[in-house]
């Protein structure tokens, strides 16, 4: 029953950031400047949605608690920081700079969770599940130094090209397959939490 739930919980974390994926990847395609003003409505719904997807993150592994999951619980606690912060709820002035670390943090715990399933798979003979979820973490540590690199400003913000919301719907929309698969991937061959750390 609880391990049923948190799937569910997992599969609705990885909708929401399906949802955050369309959202920022037609914010990137306006023409112009994004200001506050005219995007202050869809900045608080992102926010909203971000943070339910960390909220439905951290109810996954607190009601399927296992070995490895640590990684997703860190996750789950900076989109929901990140959520917060888009809503305005820790004031209307948001950095840059906070944002992408939020994001570097998410990418990081969850490529780092990927691999370490990948890992316990590859072990149990799982080859096509442990290469699946071994690219998904590659990819996610990617995103992380995308991420470390804007944060350090070794990557520059051009105005009106909004390369950023462009990685950041990325990024959600990758996070969000690799949600949807972990929740999703047949449990057969006696993979257990105790065993391989996973949902």
């Amino acid at each position: 029953m609880l391990q049923t739930l948190s799937k569910w919980f997992l599969v609705l974390s990885g909708g929401l950031e399906a949802i955050i994926s369309v959202l920022y990847l037609m914010m990137q395609g306006t023409n112009g400047p994004l200001t506050f003003h005219a995007w202050k409505g869809t900045l608080v719904f992102l926010g909203e949605l971000t943070a339910a997807a960390g909220v439905c993150r951290i109810v996954a592994v607190i009601l399927r608690p296992a070995n490895g999951k640590l990684w997703l619980l860190v996750d789950g606690v900076a989109l929901g920081a990140l959520g917060l912060i888009l809503t305005g709820t820790f004031g209307s002035r948001i950095q840059f700079r906070t944002v992408v670390l939020l994001l570097l943090v998410a990418a990081m715990s969850v490529g780092i969770f990927e691999l370490v399933l990948a890992r316990s798979l590859r072990s149990l003979g799982r080859v096509a599940d442990a290469r699946f979820f071994g690219v998904a973490g590659v990819g996610s540590v990617g995103f992380a130094a995308v991420f470390f690199a804007y944060a350090l400003r070794w990557i520059k913000l051009r105005p009106g090209t909004h390369t950023d919301l462009l990685w950041f719907g990325s990024y959600f929309g990758f996070s969000a397959i690799g949600m949807l698969a972990l929740a999703l991937r047949p449990r057969s061959q006696g993979l257990s939490a105790s065993r391989g750390g996973a949902l």
